[in-house]
């Protein structure tokens, strides 16, 4: 009976840790606090020396959790980058992901070497564990914070922590494997790392279409098409561990496949991989905090600090400009993707493999990326959100929150069924904009179904219903949502803002307007320019079609953001000749402003 009563004692502990993690979400939240410092404190708080008590030492069950938590976190990032995405940052995120993290870690050894009087493998260890970044928490803050990147910056840090992970663990275990052996040459490590990287890559590749193939003529039950996709996902990680392949890199590569091919219930494995990626990191954080020996980290206080600075200050931002000098990069975008190399769960996840190894002073290791997380979360993780905005990165986003309901249809992959309600105020009713890509399909009023042709013009309080792509009914949330979105400047009144290189063509086919074929591939910016024949400022705006491109933010005399402000809709017919006049009246005064403003 004792022993069952333990581990009912033990499954509520648990229970109200994972409980307490998620509700000290919303301070970190109210504070600006990244989720992962919240989680390792209530890990720390909960262990042996903290008020908890919780004895835990066993690194080889936190070693099994963070495995698999990591590896469902790299899916989930995998599922949600788009194959256009990717190719387009490529270059310079292989580039940071791979030359990035060997330079990070050369140049963060000769700190560990003086502080800690380290040998040179044993330097090169410490600089490993500690080189890969935790996109994670910082896409938390800047979503919390209200920014949005700029695209290629957002898509560079995206791709890059997808894919600086594995790396970075290649790296951690060919040094562990050197500091054990002694015999192993350079050129065996090289080649063990091109093994894995190959190996891993293809278990990914095949693992992810085998995913799709299955998860398509399979007739699963409702409800098991997640499931099924997150256990493959597991499936697919060990067995590239098993295979000395990298699972890592294979779990993200499965998930880039499975996310860019057409699939049944894309959406439903979309949220329910989100709140098991949730429950991923709290428990890998918690544990890693249980795991963590407060009492223990004075003793190398002061020489992870050292290193933390070295790393923030000179190793991560040498080795951005070294890794994206070849590309077309500002040095403002170079400095934030410096200062955005945020430490996290991997860090400390990496630092438990010399532990589990048993690799002398494997304690040292542990502790010093403990506390340079630490120190990376506070002092970058508060300051993410005013370096965007003092370099320019970033711009203020208002959230979308349109009510969204979505239905697959059987016997079909390519259109999903997504309805919404029409409220007053929305972009749909007051602007009358028709996305070419979204056909009507069902119109609900007043408890009674009908047709587009039955129904006529869309009222407030409709619900309506659309077939459109699974990977495009997100962009229908904003035409629904209750208001335009505030423009920074207060003269400019822009529903939507758009970046500067995002091309014609793609805007063309969002919002039904017409261009030339030839000019499809134009970026906005260029096309901007073109013209409007000078040097664009602030406020200038050029007409195309139903929409206006009014240029919002400049860098270097390139706009790099536009507010685009959709076509003013004829104003309502007050019933009065008067207050028909005075609409007529405010409605031209309101084009004139427009006019006088160019």
């Amino acid at each position: 009976m004792q022993s069952l009563d333990a581990i009912s004692l033990s499954l509520l502990l648990g229970s109200l840790l994972v409980l307490f993690g998620i509700m000290s979400s919303l301070v970190a939240l109210r504070f600006g606090a990244p989720l992962l410092l919240a989680f390792l404190l209530v890990g720390m708080l909960a262990g042996e020396s903290g008020p908890g008590g919780i004895i835990f030492d066993d690194v080889e069950m936190a070693y099994t959790v963070g495995s698999v938590a990591l590896g469902l976190i790299l899916f989930d990032g995998g599922l949600r980058t788009r194959f256009q995405t990717f190719r387009n940052v490529l270059g310079p995120a292989v580039t940071l992901s791979t030359a990035g993290v060997v330079i990070t870690a050369a140049l963060t050894a000769p700190a560990a070497m003086l502080t800690l009087g380290m040998s040179l493998p044993e330097a090169l260890l410490a600089g490993a564990v500690v080189a890969s970044t935790d996109a994670a928490a910082v896409f938390f803050l800047l979503h919390a914070k209200g920014l949005r990147l700029r695209p290629r910056v957002n898509a560079t840090l995206e791709v890059e922590s997808g894919l600086n992970d594995p790396v970075a663990i290649f790296l951690t275990i060919a040094l562990v494997e050197y500091l054990l052996l002694g015999n192993r040459t350079w050129s065996s490590i090289a080649m063990l790392l091109a093994r894995e990287f190959v190996l891993g890559g293809l278990i990914g590749y095949f693992g992810g279409r085998l995913a799709v193939l299955v998860l398509n003529r399979l007739n699963l039950p409702q409800g098991l098409h997640a499931p099924f996709v997150a256990t493959a996902a597991v499936v697919i990680f060990a067995f590239a561990q098993s295979a000395h392949g990298s699972g890592f890199l294979a779990v993200y590569i499965a998930g880039l496949v499975v996310g860019n091919s057409s699939t049944r219930a894309h959406n439903t494995l979309v949220t329910f991989l989100d709140a098991v990626t949730w429950l991923a990191q709290i428990g890998m954080f918690v544990i890693l905090g249980l795991l963590a020996w407060p009492s223990r980290l004075p003793q190398t206080i002061l020489p992870a600090l050292a290193i933390a600075f070295t790393l923030m200050f000179i190793a991560r931002p040498a080795a951005v400009f070294i890794s994206l000098w070849p590309f077309r990069f500002t040095n403002r975008e170079k400095l934030f993707i410096s200062w955005v190399g945020l430490r996290g769960a991997v860090g400390i996840f990496i630092a438990s493999i010399p532990l589990l190894i048993g690799l002398p002073k494997a304690h040292v290791y542990f502790d010093v990326g403990f506390v340079i997380v630490l120190v990376s979360l506070i002092v970058q993780g508060w300051t993410i959100s005013p370096a965007a905005r003092r370099l320019h990165i970033a711009l203020p986003r208002t959230d979308v929150s349109a009510r969204r309901t979505e239905l697959d249809l059987p016997g079909q992959l390519e259109q999903e069924l997504v309805g919404y309600p029409v409220i007053a105020g929305s972009p749909y009713l007051r602007r009358g904009i028709r996305p070419s890509w979204a056909k009507l399909t069902l119109v609900v009023r007043d408890e009674r179904v009908f047709t587009p042709e039955e129904a006529g013009d869309v009222r407030e309080g409709d619900h309506v219903y659309f077939l459109a792509p699974p990977d495009r009914a997100q962009a229908l949330d904003r035409f629904f949502v209750e208001g335009a979105q505030a423009a920074a400047t207060p003269m400019v009144v822009e529903d939507f803002f758009v970046p500067g290189d995002a091309t014609l063509g793609a805007l063309a086919e969002i919002y039904g307007i017409t261009v030339d074929p030839a000019d499809a591939g134009t970026s906005l910016a260029d096309f901007f320019v073109k013209r409007l024949g000078r040097t664009p400022r602030i406020n200038d705006f050029v007409s195309l079609g139903q929409v206006s491109l009014v240029a919002h933010t400049l860098v270097e005399g390139a706009v790099t953001m536009f507010g685009l402000q959709l076509a003013e809709p004829e104003p309502l017919q007050p019933k009065t000749p008067i207050g028909r006049a005075l609409a007529r009246l405010r409605f031209a005064r309101r084009r004139l402003r427009a006019v006088l403003r160019r």
